[in-house]
Order: C-alpha cells, then structure tokens, then sequence
C-alpha cells in the first residue's frame, strides 16, 4: 500500500524483469479499499522498472452460472462484489499496455505443499492433522482445481519467453478438472488409505450469520463458483508451452502430503518436481 516504497523496491537493481503481484487484502476483507490501490503501486513500479506484471489470475471475474467454459475471450461477467473489483483490476492491466506488458495466469481452487490459504487447505481437510473426515464444498458437481507446483511451472515457462507473449496475455491453466465433484474426495481417501466420510460444507450456516458480516458474508460471494461447474480452457498455454505442466492427482497428493494435511508415504518415494519441457527442447 505504500506506493513509493514499491516502486524503489522495484529500481533498487537493475535488469528486474518482471514483477509478481501476488497479494489479496489480509482475511479476505476490505477488498474494495485496498485491491485496486495495491494494483496502481505495481503499475507505478513497473513503469518504472520496465517490468512485466505477471498476476495469478481468479474465476471471480466471471458469472457461474453462465460460464461454463473459460478462455481469454470470455466476457468478464462478475456477479459479486469480489469479481467485479478483480475485473477492474485486469481492465486496469489493459488499459496500461502496451507501455507496462502483463501476464495474467488464471487457475482453478489451489491445493499442494504448503498452500494454506485454500479451501482445500482450510475447509475440505484440516492441515496438519490426521484427515477424519472429508469436506465437500459441493459434492457431484464439476470442479477446477490447480497443484501449485505445476501452476509454478506454466508460471516459470511463460516468464522464460517474454518474447512470444503478448502485452497484455492472459492464459488460463487447466490443472485438475474433476468431472464428477467426487474425484477430489476419492484421491484424498486413497491417500490415507482410509474410507474417510465426507460431510458437506455448511453453507446453510454461513447464510444465517452472514447479516453479521466477516467472514461469512465473504464466504457466500463465492458459493456459486462451487455450485456451477467452470472449466477453464488451457489451448493459449499449449500454443506457447507445448505442454501444460500436470501430475496425476496421485501423485500430487503423494508429494509433500505432510504439509498440507495428509500422511508421507512410507512405502513408496516422492515423485520428482515437475519439470517443462518448452517447444524448443529446452527443460526448464
């Protein structure tokens, strides 16, 4: 929020080429003073620096219920609150090129080692603690989900050829599409190994306390984006990629699992870190 400590973080050096905005307003609060703010520090920075802003994109921008699919011609129909202010934030991005480029990655629910501001991390299983049970945010129904190690490497390999990108890119990372909302809960359960129940998330709850505001009024701006299959459309990511980065829901489970609520394996190893193979041959 403090502009010009921004931009002198982004011109202490030279050669910076690309700044990460990756930050949302602390407890999911307070986003309509503080999104876009935040957004016109990195675009002063990067006018400065002559850097790329490269952003992790939402499915916030886009109205459920009448998205099903999502590519980079989408109209950007946002329903809530929340969509609306991130749709402004992108019109901001581009609106500024092609003097500041901007690439913008979207991706579905997060889930991998370490992810702990998720709803997989926070509300589907408890982190760190044996899994007893399974939390369904909406059981039967399509879902988009990102392992944030491959959604690092589309990030990496995207950055790798800022040349082939357009001023303003925006890219959508398919990751993990779970066609029958029960994919998700059935891997989580042959990772431990156990026929854990599944309880549905209690958005009834939510409804009842939201008038209090916090928390569950927040919540609730996103509901329908787990009540309506989206699924997002990755054909720009293989043009320029090849390839998207992907590991089997198994294996993703597998790897780290300790950090971010289920066992280590004991029998079997960690598969390695995903790697992207680009175009040109070039592992990355």
């Amino acid at each position: 929020m403090d502009g010009a400590s921004v931009v002198r973080a982004a011109t202490l050096g030279d050669g910076v080429a690309a700044i990460v905005h990756a930050v949302n307003p602390p407890g999911y609060r307070n986003w309509s003073s503080l999104v876009l703010p935040m957004i016109d520090n990195t675009l002063a920075a990067a006018r400065a620096a002559g850097a790329r802003i490269v952003l992790p994109g939402t499915v916030y921008n886009y109205d459920p219920v009448q998205t099903p699919v999502i590519d980079e011609n989408t109209p950007q129909n946002a329903r809530t609150t929340k969509g609306r202010i991130r749709v402004a934030l992108e019109r901001k991005l581009a609106e500024a090129s092609p003097e500041v480029s901007s690439l913008i990655l979207r991706a579905g629910d997060f889930f991998g080692p370490g992810t702990r501001a998720s709803w997989f991390a926070q509300a589907m299983v408890q982190p760190g603690r044996p899994v007893r049970k399974f939390t369904s945010m909406a059981s039967g129904v399509p879902h988009a989900y990102a392992y944030l190690p491959d959604l690092a490497a589309a990030f990496a390999g995207l950055m790798a050829i800022p040349e082939r990108l357009r001023a303003y890119e925006t890219v959508q990372f398919a990751g993990h599409w779970d066609p029958t909302g029960t994919q998700m809960r059935d891997a989580v359960r042959r990772a431990v190994a156990q026929d854990v129940p599944e309880r549905a998330f209690p958005w009834w709850m939510m409804r009842l306390a939201a008038p209090f505001g916090g928390f569950p009024k927040e919540t609730l701006e996103i509901e329908p984006a787990w009540k309506h299959p989206m699924r997002l459309d990755n054909q720009r990511l293989v043009d320029l990629l090849g390839v998207e980065p992907h590991t089997p829901l198994d294996q993703a489970h597998r790897r780290g699992a300790d950090r971010y609520g289920l066992p280590c394996p004991i029998a079997e190893p960690c598969p390695p870190s995903p790697c992207l193979t680009l175009k040109d041959g070039d592992t990355r």
